[in-house]
């Protein structure tokens, strides 16, 4: 993403912000996407700024997704072992 000035992000800033998304949880990511929709339907925001605020709730909405997906996948490895009757990890019989 462009700087306010039109110049890309240095690779280290982009990286920093790439695991600085990564180390959030899903909370912390559905909270801030609220936030980031609250002030793209606010407007008032310059375009530069609007474009910055739709990129950041385009990353952070495919952060929450991860975490569904993750969490889905999880459910389905549960129910899985369930049914072949093998013990579930962190459930005593």
């Amino acid at each position: 993403m462009p700087t306010p000035n039109g110049s890309a992000p240095a690779p280290d800033d982009a990286l920093a912000a790439d695991d600085a998304l990564a180390a959030l949880s899903y909370e912390e990511a559905r909270d801030e996407l609220i936030a980031v929709v609250a002030r793209l339907e606010a407007g008032g925001a310059s375009l530069e700024e609007s474009l910055q605020l739709w990129e950041r709730g385009e990353a952070l909405a495919s952060r929450c997704q991860q975490w569904l997906d993750g969490a889905r996948e999880r459910l389905a490895a549960a129910q899985s072992q369930e049914r072949s009757g093998e013990d579930v990890p962190g459930e005593s019989r």
